[in-house]
């Protein structure tokens, strides 16, 4: 199992989804949401999921068949405006350390069913390295 990516550079909150997707799996239980409300991902989405994501450990709410998968997309100035999709913890890493600011986004997607839900976003980045002190 691989374990999901840390948040380590996170410069502030890193918010948590976890009450609204309790929330989302819970009105599909009870019937006020139909299994197509909650299974619509983006079929991009989809392909990132099955050719960057990694495995989360965790079997799919939905469908019961399948291994979740996680993506993180990460936004920001100079990114493409879909987003950069690291595809290792060093370009994770790469990414949040630039000196413009970024917004990262991290995704729970089935590639059987199409479920998917955000699990967490956090801000990175927006600093500047340090000035090296030049010797005398």
């Amino acid at each position: 199992m691989d374990r999901p990516y840390q948040n380590s550079t996170a410069d502030g909150a890193v918010v948590e989804f976890g009450l609204v997707r309790h929330a989302l799996l819970s009105a599909l239980a009870s019937g006020n949401l139909t299994r197509d409300d909650v299974c619509d991902a983006h079929p991009e989405l989809v392909r990132a999921a099955t050719h960057l994501g990694r495995k989360s450990g965790e079997t799919c709410p939905v469908c019961e068949d399948n291994e979740l998968r996680e993506i993180t997309y990460v936004f920001g100035a100079r990114l493409p405006p879909g987003g950069a999709c690291p595809s290792s913890r060093s370009e994770l890493l790469k990414l949040e350390r630039r000196e413009e600011p970024v917004q990262c986004y991290a995704v729970e997607v089935c590639t059987a069913c199409h479920f998917h839900h955000l699990v967490r976003k956090w801000s990175a980045g927006g600093k500047r390295p340090r000035a090296r002190k030049v010797g005398r």
